[in-house]
């Protein structure tokens, strides 16, 4: 039997087919093709899944279920999209309007936690009882794990690490407070500080290592020129990895998982991150004595992670 996992993105829909072993046999994308209105989107959706079962010699009668995660605040239960910002969602019965298309059970996450699932299932989180993943993109985004149980929260909308104040009356965030973790730890906010750093630093590498253009500063341009050993590089580094640190710490005293998995696009640096944040975390932990404590390490799935963790999502209530 298959299961098949879709990450359904601003940009573009992804769909994965997936052994009972959690392998992805066969892969798929198309553009999202925003603005549309929810039936349309869950017919091309549809045919995307039916199109690629074919495709692939698979049956309908062969697939298990099927999962789908979704940016924005989705009661898995019913599958009702309450709040999808870049959609225009609000209360979308997504999960009933695809199920109505296709022939066998389907389930619906948040993407996030989806990608989380993912991990703990089959990659970086495997094994372990409890995890905590924190995600660093465009924002800080993350999910928790407990006893084989990823928390949704009342209103279904828990992991929001990202909006943790870290530092009060700090940098505003999107989300309309001041002092985000988002706001200081996010790649976004790497890259933003990189770039003052630069402008105020000509001769430093970054402006160098990013062609003498501020807007191709990012992520990447950073740690190369920590690598070269560029001190302004290096300082603002540093700066960053205290935010990080600080974020990483209260949640861990807060949740005290077995595993804390970072993902996103700078978890690509490996140890270059990894180990610098283990170092300054340790200290910051009320369990620092303790002969257990969290293990921080890299995701290990990449864009397939909301794939395999959509394919094999289970509500908290079916737990």
């Amino acid at each position: 039997m298959y299961r098949i996992g879709i990450d359904l993105g601003g940009t573009n829909i992804a769909l994965g087919i997936v052994d009972e072993k959690k392998r992805i046999l066969h892969k798929a994308s198309e553009p999202t093709n925003l603005p549309r209105s929810a039936e349309s989107l869950t017919e091309a959706i549809a045919e995307l899944v039916m199109r690629e079962l074919d495709r692939a010699g698979i049956s309908a009668e062969e697939v298990e279920a099927a999962g789908i995660g979704i940016p924005g605040t989705v009661n898995p239960v019913d599958g009702i999209v309450e709040y999808a910002n870049n959609f225009g969602f609000v209360n979308v019965p997504l999960k009933a309007l695809l199920q109505e298309k296709l022939p066998f059970p389907l389930h619906a996450a948040n993407d996030a936690k989806a990608a989380a699932w993912g991990e703990y299932q089959a990659g970086a989180g495997k094994g372990c009882r409890s995890m905590l993943m924190i995600t660093l993109g465009t924002g800080v985004g993350g999910a928790m794990i407990i006893n084989g149980s990823c928390i949704e929260g009342y209103n279904y909308a828990a992991g929001e690490i990202g909006h943790m104040v870290i530092r009060q009356g700090g940098k505003p965030c999107t989300c309309g407070r001041r002092g985000c973790l988002e706001a200081y730890a996010s790649a976004s906010a790497l890259t933003e500080q990189a770039r003052e750093a630069a402008a105020e630093n000509p001769d430093s590498l970054l402006l160098a290592h990013a062609g003498g253009n501020l807007e191709k500063i990012n992520g990447k341009v950073v740690m190369d020129c920590v690598a070269a050993g560029d001190e302004t590089a290096k300082r603002v580094f540093d700066q960053y990895m205290s935010y990080l640190a600080e974020g990483t710490a209260n949640l861990i005293n807060i949740l005290q998982p077995e595993r804390v998995v970072i993902g996103g696009g700078l978890s690509g640096a490996g140890e270059a991150l990894l180990s610098p944040l283990r170092q300054l975390v340790s200290p910051m932990l009320y369990s620092r004595d303790s002969s257990r404590n969290a293990q921080i390490a890299a995701a290990e799935l990449g864009n397939d992670a909301g794939i395999i963790g959509a394919a094999f999502w289970q509500p908290a209530d079916s737990f």
